[in-house]
């Protein structure tokens, strides 16, 4: 039973939600390559030991600042699992994303281990300062081009620069919920130096412009239709205590991900 506890409280440390998520728009778009079910899997598999090594690392970093400001669902901080066995967890889940990396070849290695480097520095204390929305901008812009590289051919821009608009907005959206737990504790990311409403404006400035691009390899239709949302979401979110101008954010970045995955990646 004690084994169970740990195991548990180790897997809500690692962030699940987005690594789960962002391991699933990598499979969907090896998917769209034309590689087999093993490649999609092998894909799969190498994202999302990258993605729990980073949400493992960041929980890490910051269990004395979460313990600080008493942060619900921070098991680290809780004292439910040791920072010894995260530590562990850390230092094989990161390797092991390198390793699952390389029947891909070298470029996809090196461009996913590039985008984990990223990752990591955001947890090590760049997410602290002005450039915080950088690593989420080169992390999530080079997931396609990990998967490009791993079998359809030359990383696709437009793929690349709408992904890394929509991780920025992600860093943002993600950002909100705690801006006074996490300025109490002295991170002083762009968010925070920006404020709740600037950051919910730069969110759907950012979800927008990636709905811009993709409509390019897409269909036009979806843009005014996601102007519509965020400008009803925004106005309507004026409101003291109304989240739905985030919702609004959220409720298009899903839409951008849905195109994502249709345009996907064809093989050359």
């Amino acid at each position: 039973m004690r084994h169970f506890a740990t195991a548990s409280s180790l897997l809500r440390a690692s962030h699940p939600g987005p690594a789960v998520a962002v391991t699933a728009i990598a499979a969907g778009l090896a998917a769209t390559t034309g590689r087999d079910a093993g490649g999609v899997l092998l894909t799969a598999a190498a994202v999302l030991a990258g993605q729990l090594s980073v949400g493992w690392l960041n929980d890490l970093v910051d269990a004395d600042r979460d313990a600080r400001v008493r942060r619900q669902g921070k098991p680290v901080a809780a004292g439910e699992v040791s920072r010894r066995t995260v530590l562990i967890a850390v230092l094989v889940s990161a390797p092991a994303a390198v390793v699952l990396s390389l029947p891909f070849g070298i470029a996809a290695t090196a461009v996913h281990l590039v985008a984990l480097v990223s990752a990591w520095a955001y947890d090590l204390g760049v997410k602290a300062g002005p450039l915080s929305v950088l690593p989420y901008a080169v992390s999530f812009g080079l997931l396609p081009a990990f998967v490009a590289l791993g079998g359809a051919g030359p990383p696709p821009a437009r793929l690349m620069l709408a992904a890394a608009l929509l991780g920025s907005a992600a860093h943002f959206v993600n950002a909100l919920p705690d801006l006074a737990d996490d300025a109490a504790t002295g991170v002083r990311g762009l968010p925070h130096r920006l404020g709740a409403a600037k950051s919910t404006a730069a969110a759907a400035l950012l979800v927008l412009a990636a709905s811009a691009v993709l409509a390019g390899v897409s269909s036009w239709v979806v843009l005014p239709l996601a102007a519509a949302v965020l400008g009803a979401g925004l106005l309507l979110g004026r409101r003291p205590g109304s989240r739905t101008a985030f919702h609004a954010v959220v409720l298009v970045a899903m839409l951008d991900v849905a195109m994502l995955l249709s345009t996907g990646i064809q093989p050359s």
